[in-house]
């Protein structure tokens, strides 16, 4: 690093791993408190349908129920956008219609089924084609088909005409469902003054402000915590009904309740990435890109925007002619949520099938084509200067690293008979830059140890080892002299972990805290030991002087209690600069062509994100990125059955993801220079790159194996 430690870009274990395996990490669902309550949810077994009534007189007369809930007796409640959080018109299966707290889980379950609701079923649509239809059942007052943004630049209409080849092809990719190891919750527990809410969540101060406002409480009154959590890749930035359940109840009640999703509930009512249409047009003359046209469809289901797809097209390359339009598709499905690069994947994969299809008909090799459109410093879509791209030093090492010069069109002979084997390539684009408001404090403990507190969460990305490493490499303290507080309200505000933000944004704030930290302790050193602090330096856990090392432990009990404290913050991002990041992703496949069983036999991933700070978990990132685009590619899908409006697979058995038996190699590099114009650190984020350019690499590498599209 730059500091006078040697920590930043050391690959480090996790300072929380033996926590984690030993079991005595406490995550929110390990939660246990004196008198807690269970709360379960009933849900609409209909895709649509109106509540005429709902009775709940069996349910609550149940020895151990301890309250019930539901549209006609439920306070007003504004919350998402809505009035209430029991509609009159339960809009897709797994919609809530009621809850009930009760001494056990069993039977807070049990008491559900005694609840009669009188449903009047409606016209329901739950498929992305049938919604566009004209004679589809109008979901909105004005339709099922909305705006979601549009963008142009340059002159596509004379482009095609001047155009020397032109491909056209349109592009379907499938709902993708989130499956965090650890499912949405929260336990929450009112004591008459202030609700201290755990929750497995990416944003505890989201949550917070989410259910001050529902509540219509105080900041103050509102305490979330977030000490470990299993996993969240979007769909946990803030929180849903169940913590305001719980914080119902508990309020009511006087006593702590929990309110976790199943399996089930998370795949039917936690969020999801959409499902899209897309069709593209492209015009190439002279070996060159003139023009792309992109128009998209996403299932929304009752969600109330849509991840654009087109981000990539208008942004990724420079090509002079860009037209693109986007559209929201309601329907009677579970809302989408933000999920790890949302739109970016799903469009990414389009693009970049779509540049395939036209190198393959102008006759140039794709990644040549590539680079003609990568080499601009200039942010097409802002005319703002790149702070630092290194998009080609990216394309350079993944070829080598595949050995893309091997590539012949057609594919070559696989590793035994009836086996067609392709290279494929990708690339991606992301943003990562961070920014303001993000704070942290750095103070001393008497026996030498530091404590820095921040206000972000570890979403299982490694923030809370990364934030040490800062701190230590500043201060010149060792990581085990380093205790990170994070994921408490408690401590100065910190942003959500979603769009790649968290470390770009936390960083510069520690490094500039542990920065005043020093200087202070330096200062006070200097009094106890009688030297000017100019003289001074900390080096691993002693003050160092001419020949003399004194221990932190030994100066710090002589300062009589005074505490050593450094505060920072996040500065704002420098102006007229495009802070972004990049990469390219290279896909070896095979494939059988009577069975078209695919192979994924190796994906090389190289990454410009600035500085690594840790290369250990920056790797890690990257590889659970594959995997999770891996399963988007070729095994992940959520079916819905169009007559009954349910999720057929709501469960880990049908739904698909990959595990360690259908997981390739993966070579990860990183170009690791770091971005100085962009903040303190010069490091961007890494959460969603690695997602981003998988699924289209490796369809270019299966139609390079059997000259047929995917």
């Amino acid at each position: 690093g730059d500091g006078p430690g040697d920590e930043i870009g050391r690959p480090r274990p996790r300072v929380d791993g033996r926590h984690r395996v030993t079991g005595s990490a406490k995550y929110t669902q390990d939660i246990q408190l004196t008198g807690m309550l269970h709360a379960a949810i009933l849900r609409s077994p209909y895709p649509r349908a109106r509540v005429r009534a709902v009775d709940a007189k069996k349910a609550a007369a149940v020895p151990g129920v301890r309250g019930v809930v539901h549209r006609f007796n439920a306070p007003d409640i504004e919350f998402r956008g809505e009035k209430t959080i029991f509609r009159e018109e339960v809009r897709f299966v797994g919609d809530e219609v009621a809850a009930v707290v009760a001494d056990s889980i069993g039977l807070a379950f049990h008491a559900l089924s005694l609840i009669a609701v009188d449903y009047e079923v409606m016209p329901h649509v739950v498929a992305r084609e049938e919604a566009i239809r004209d004679k589809a059942p109008k979901l909105d007052p004005d339709g099922n088909v909305h705006d979601a943004g549009s963008y142009q630049r340059g002159d596509v209409r004379n482009a095609f005409r001047d155009a020397a080849t032109t491909v056209g092809a349109t592009y379907r990719t499938s709902t993708q469902m989130h499956n965090a190891l650890e499912t949405h919750g929260a336990v929450a527990s009112w004591d008459g003054e202030r609700l201290t809410v755990w929750e497995s969540t990416q944003s505890v101060f989201g949550v917070r402000n989410m259910l001050k406002d529902a509540l219509k409480l105080d900041p103050a009154q509102v305490h979330v915590l977030c000490e470990y959590m299993g996993g969240g890749f979007g769909a946990k930035l803030g929180t849903y009904k169940y913590a305001v359940i719980a914080a119902l109840f508990s309020m009511q009640l006087g006593r702590p309740v929990r309110c976790v999703l199943t399996r089930r509930e998370e795949n039917l009512a936690a969020g999801n990435r959409s499902a899209t249409l897309q069709n593209l047009r492209l015009a190439g003359r002279d070996g060159r890109i003139t023009a792309i046209e992109h128009e998209s469809w996403s299932n929304s289901g009752q969600g109330r925007w849509a991840a654009n797809p087109t981000g990539p097209t208008n942004t990724l390359y420079d090509i002079a002619n860009v037209s693109s339009t986007a559209h929201r598709v309601t329907t009677n499905a579970g809302a989408l949520s933000a999920f790890r690069a949302p739109g970016y994947v799903e469009g990414t994969f389009a693009l970049e099938s779509a540049i395939d299809e036209l190198a393959t008909a102008m006759k140039v090799d794709p990644l040549t084509l590539r680079r003609r459109h990568a080499r601009s410093p200039i942010d097409p879509r802002t005319d703002n200067r790149y702070s630092l791209k290194r998009l080609g030093e990216c394309y350079a090492i993944g070829a080598k690293e595949i050995k893309w010069a091997t590539r012949k069109d057609g594919g070559t002979r696989g590793s035994s008979p009836y086996r067609r084997r392709g290279l494929g390539m990708a690339t991606q684009i992301w943003g990562g830059g961070g920014g303001p408001p993000a704070y942290a404090t750095v103070h001393f403990e008497t026996d030498g140890t530091a404590v820095l507190r921040v206000g972000v969460q570890d979403i299982g990305t490694g923030t809370r080892t990364a934030v040490a490493q800062i701190c230590a490499d500043e201060l010149g303290l060792t990581l085990e002299q380093v205790v990170v507080r994070l994921g408490d309200t408690d401590a100065p505000y910190g942003p959500g972990s979603g769009g790649s933000v968290t470390l770009a944004s936390i960083g510069p704030a520690v490094r500039l805290a542990a920065h005043e930290a020093r200087a202070k302790i330096l200062a006070a050193a200097g009094g106890i030991l009688e030297v000017r602090a100019e003289e001074l330096r900390l080096e691993r856990g002693s003050v160092v002087s001419k020949g003399a090392r004194t221990p932190l432990r030994e100066i710090l009990p002589k300062l009589d209690n005074s505490t050593i404290i450094g505060t920072g913050l996040r500065h704002p991002n420098p102006e007229g600069l495009s802070i972004k990041t990049f990469g390219a992703h290279f896909a070896d496949v095979e494939v059988d062509v009577r069975t078209g069983e695919i192979f994924v036999r190796k994906i090389v991933a190289v990454h410009d994100i600035g500085r690594v700070v840790n290369p250990l978990t920056a790797a890690g990132q990257v590889q659970g990125g594959i995997v999770q685009a891996l399963g988007f590619a070729l095994t992940e899908e959520r079916i819905v059955d169009r007559g009954l409006g349910r999720v057929m697979n709501a469960n880990l058995e049908w739904y698909e993801i990959p595990t360690v038996m259908d997981t390739p190699e993966i070579v990860v590099r990183f170009i690791d220079v770091p971005d100085r114009r962009a903040n303190n650190l010069g490091a961007k984020g890494l959460g969603e790159p690695p997602i981003i350019p998988t699924a289209a690499a490796v369809a270019n590498a299966v139609a390079n194996a059997t000259d047929a599209r995917v």
